[in-house]
């Protein structure tokens, strides 16, 4: 069962933790730190859950994975801005992700549509091929494999719903490498001349702290002038 980020919850909690591979205990345990919104109360009182709890769940779990311990995984939910959509939550960790050195994964077929959150077709996963979220591994009688790279699936996933062309998608993805490499290589220079005089050591730690710090600051520049650009774009085709 899936749902659009405007649908009504529909979840149960049973159906949650299915969906986010944890067990009903791990969600109600979030759910008492406070890591997770309450449900939405239905009939008999049921408790009825969304694609932003699931989405939710999908960040902690990745904080956890790079080895956040839970105090630091609440101080980050805690700054992040009220009312987060499921795509913005995605995108939230998409960069926790890209903190780790490795995040690629092998899955097989049926686990490929779990953690998508919906079956893929074999077109589906030749685009998602295409967009670099994912590549064949191998195949056997058994089962098809692919390596995955779980910061980028979800994003992937919804970007197989947005209405344009297979091109215009592989367009942009392009003009994104070309423009982060670039900024990577400046900010890398500028970083690598501050910290000439330092031991390896000190590099690796300054590296280490900034990372996370320097991902998250490229984020939010990049949102901030995109909505801009969108903003005048609208408002000039008003005119």
């Amino acid at each position: 069962m899936t749902t659009p980020d405007t649908a009504e919850p529909a979840f149960t909690v049973d159906e949650l933790a299915a969906r986010a591979g944890v067990t009903v205990r791990t969600v109600r345990f979030y759910s008492s730190r406070g890591l997770l919104p309450p449900p939405v109360l239905g009939p008999r009182r049921v408790g009825r859950y969304g694609e932003d709890h699931l989405a939710r769940l999908a960040l902690i779990e990745e904080m956890q994975r790079q080895g956040m311990t839970l105090a630091a995984i609440e101080r980050h939910l805690r700054q992040l801005p009220a009312g987060l959509s499921p795509r913005e939550l995605a995108v939230q960790r998409a960069v926790v992700a890209s903190w780790a050195p490795q995040s690629e994964e092998t899955v097989g077929r049926q686990e490929l549509a779990r953690r998508a959150g919906r079956p893929l077709t074999d077109e589906d996963v030749e685009r998602l091929a295409a967009m670099g979220v994912l590549a064949r591994a191998g195949s056997s009688p058994e089962e098809e494999t692919f390596r995955v790279d779980v910061g980028l699936l979800r994003l992937g996933v919804e970007l197989l719903d947005v209405p344009l062309s297979q091109e215009t998608v592989l367009a942009a993805r392009t003009v994104l490498i070309e423009h982060s490499r670039a900024a990577a290589r400046e900010l890398s220079e500028l970083l690598r001349a501050a910290v000439a005089d330092r031991g390896t050591q000190d590099v690796r730690s300054l590296s280490a702290h900034m990372h996370p710090l320097v991902v998250q600051a490229l984020l939010t520049t990049f949102q901030r002038s995109l909505r801009e650009e969108l903003r005048q774009w609208l408002d000039g085709s008003g005119e």
